[in-house]
């Protein structure tokens, strides 16, 4: 049951949006208030807009037992924008190959350096990958809810 990494593909978007939406209802709940995450996920998503987001991006999508458990992109400019993992799948290293094939891509693109936006449950994780806090954002405003975030970068050659 190990973890596979695959470039995103458009019949992707209804996991992807499912690992999203999970992520954020689930377990981003515990560090933000329920108008928050209603914000950050509503109920329902415009899945061609939906996939033409992750297609714009560099997508990866991480895959267990032949189901996309969870995803991250990478933008020409070296910015990681999402990075969302499925709660059933949590703890099984689908964030940490998901940002692995990010790096690889990023140094493909030339880039030697990565930021993100990351939520306060995704911090640590990031941590652990080897980002560092550059600013907390206290006002980072969705759907008329605020939640707050933290500017963070990895540096790599």
């Amino acid at each position: 049951m190990s973890v596979t990494v695959r470039t995103y593909e458009p019949e992707d978007a209804e996991p992807t949006w499912e690992a999203y939406f999970r992520a954020i209802r689930d377990t981003a709940s515990k560090d933000y208030s329920s108008e928050q995450v209603a914000a950050w996920a509503p109920e329902s998503v415009d899945l061609v807009e939906w996939n033409e987001r992750r297609s714009a991006a560099h997508t990866f999508v991480a895959v267990i037992d032949e189901r996309v458990v969870g995803f991250s992109d990478v933008t020409d400019d070296g910015l990681l924008d999402m990075l969302f993992v499925h709660p059933d799948a949590s703890g099984r290293g689908a964030a940490r190959a998901l940002v692995e094939a990010v790096i690889v891509k990023a140094r493909e693109l030339g880039l030697s350096e990565l930021h993100t936006h990351a939520s306060r449950t995704a911090r640590p994780a990031f941590e652990r990958f080897g980002f560092e806090v550059e600013r907390a954002n206290a006002h980072n405003w969705i759907r008329g809810e605020n939640l707050p975030n933290y500017d963070m970068h990895l540096k790599f050659d």
